[in-house]
């Protein structure tokens, strides 16, 4: 029984050394609340060029996918129908106002001649009502010349907006109408640029009873900054702020609209892009932040390693928020007062007792960056 006893104290291996770590204790702190959120690109401004009147296109006056100035000629409209109306709208001009000057003589002849009673007052009333009837044609005749000069302008098919011109929705020789709108090509304003966003509803109901409780100091929306995030992962350069909340709720998606300008001098961001916007939505009074190196993401999850009480190492999910100057907000599960392991969690296994040692220089050494888990 003695041998059987010492050959199993023999085969007991010893307890490994406990595995030396630098750790940080949470406390509560300041930090940004950020919501990340998808989106897409949409011109500021968008303008559909459509037929005005009808006729065959001649030309095209503009080269696609340049910029084109406000006023800028883009088509040019068979213009000789609408040039004979305009003539002929001038000559009956002509003769509605030779009309008005030959009843306003005789007007002018009859008046000495009523006192005298060499005309009746029935003829010279008469005179007078064919007087204003002739003012009357010349007003109607101008008005049917001036329309039809601007029938006549609208050959010329003008660019209502400056901005980027798209591709011609149609060639020379086609028939367009003015009744049917035909569209004939898009101008849009590239720069700025709005980032259109859906958050739900829910949400927003929540962002607001905590800024009513005091855990969230919200600024203007017009001071909340927006930072986007392009499909390839890169970070857009300039920042955006919010311009429009909605104050409505889609029934069929519960979600509500918000949306960001962008400067976009370089024309980087294109109307229909997706984008994922970070909306700094104030700052929590007291939030948590880690180091970004203490963050461990894999498969869709993120976990950091903290020091239980008995001074073993424990895995813990935790949801992330948005990663602001080094550091990974934290929306839940952590706790403040708790003691997170930021170097050395890759050796350390659950359960493994760890020794916390002083930082390298006074802080965690940095990680490589990482993306946040999609949610």
């Amino acid at each position: 029984m003695v041998t059987a006893a010492c050959s199993t104290e023999q085969q007991t291996p010893p307890a490994p050394p406990p595995v030396a770590v630098t750790a940080i204790t949470l406390t509560a702190e300041p930090v940004p609340n950020i919501i990340e959120l998808p989106g897409r690109i949409e011109a500021v401004r968008r303008a559909e060029v459509r037929a005005r009147t009808n006729g065959i296109i001649e030309r095209r006056l503009y080269i696609e996918g340049t910029d084109v100035r406000e006023g800028a000629p883009l088509f040019r409209i068979d213009p000789r129908d609408l040039e004979a109306q305009v003539q002929q709208g001038r000559a009956a001009l002509q003769r509605a106002v030779a009309a008005r000057r030959n009843a306003a003589q005789i007007v002018e002849r009859y008046q000495p001649l009523v006192s005298e009673r060499a005309v009746s007052a029935q003829e010279y009333d008469q005179a007078q009502s064919d007087l204003a009837q002739a003012e009357a044609s010349v007003a109607d005749a101008r008005a049917t010349l001036s329309r039809s000069q601007l029938e006549l302008s609208y050959t010329t098919v003008r660019a209502p907006i400056a901005g980027r011109i798209g591709r011609a929705q149609v060639t020379e020789g086609a028939l367009v109408s003015a009744t049917e709108a035909t569209l004939l090509t898009t101008v849009e304003q590239l720069n700025p640029v709005y980032a259109v966003f859906t958050q739900s509803s829910a949400r927003v109901q929540d962002i607001a009873q905590r800024a009513r409780s005091g855990e969230i100091v919200l600024p203007d929306l017009s001071r909340v900054e927006v930072r986007l995030i392009l499909e390839n992962g890169a970070q857009y350069g300039p920042v955006g702020h919010l311009n429009f909340a909605d104050l409505t709720v889609d029934p069929s998606t519960g979600s509500q609209v918000l949306r960001a300008d962008f400067p976009n001098i370089e024309r980087i961001l294109l109307p229909g892009t997706f984008v994922r916007g970070r909306i700094f939505a104030g700052t929590t009074t007291d939030g948590i932040a880690v180091p970004q190196a203490a963050v461990q993401i894999a498969s869709e999850e993120a976990s950091v390693t903290i020091i239980a009480s008995d001074g073993t190492a424990r895995r813990r999910p935790v949801v992330l928020g948005g990663l602001v100057d080094g550091k990974w907000v934290i929306r839940s599960g952590l706790k403040h007062g708790e003691r997170v392991i930021v170097t050395g969690w890759q050796k350390a296994q659950p359960g493994q007792k760890v020794r916390v040692q002083p930082a390298r220089n006074g802080r965690a050494a940095a990680a490589p960056a990482q993306s946040a888990p999609k949610r």
